[in-house]
């Protein structure tokens, strides 16, 4: 009898397929984004070097929330990296939703980044 897979697993495979596809360079960096049940984060890589240029998550002490697992949460996360990065030089970026589905709080944490300026 086949094992069923579980839905974490299922996301890994889907990143997996998505990584093969994305890669971030120095003109052009990554932005990966993690949900967790309660928080989320996002990073700004370049995968030539290896480095995380930029991060930021709803655990930073710059946020004033609530939560940080709502959609709110998410935007204002999706903000504060979008300013991190503009202050760093990084305008444009890759999007990597980390095998998520594109709704939610994915979509307001991108939503949130290009308000800022961030292109993608």
């Amino acid at each position: 009898m086949a094992k069923k897979m579980s839905k974490n697993d299922a996301r890994i495979r889907r990143h997996k397929r998505l990584r093969k596809k994305i890669s971030g360079t120095t003109e052009r960096p990554r932005l990966s984004v993690f949900r967790s049940e309660k928080n989320i984060y996002a990073q700004i890589i370049d995968d030539s070097v290896g480095n995380t240029l930029v991060s930021a998550s709803s655990l930073d002490n710059e946020l004033e929330l609530k939560a940080g697992s709502n959609k709110e949460a998410a935007r204002q996360v999706g903000e504060l990296v979008a300013k991190r990065a503009l202050e760093k030089g990084i305008d444009n970026v890759v999007f990597d939703r980390g095998g998520f589905i594109y709704h939610g709080r994915i979509q307001e944490l991108a939503e949130g980044a290009r308000e800022v300026g961030l292109k993608f």
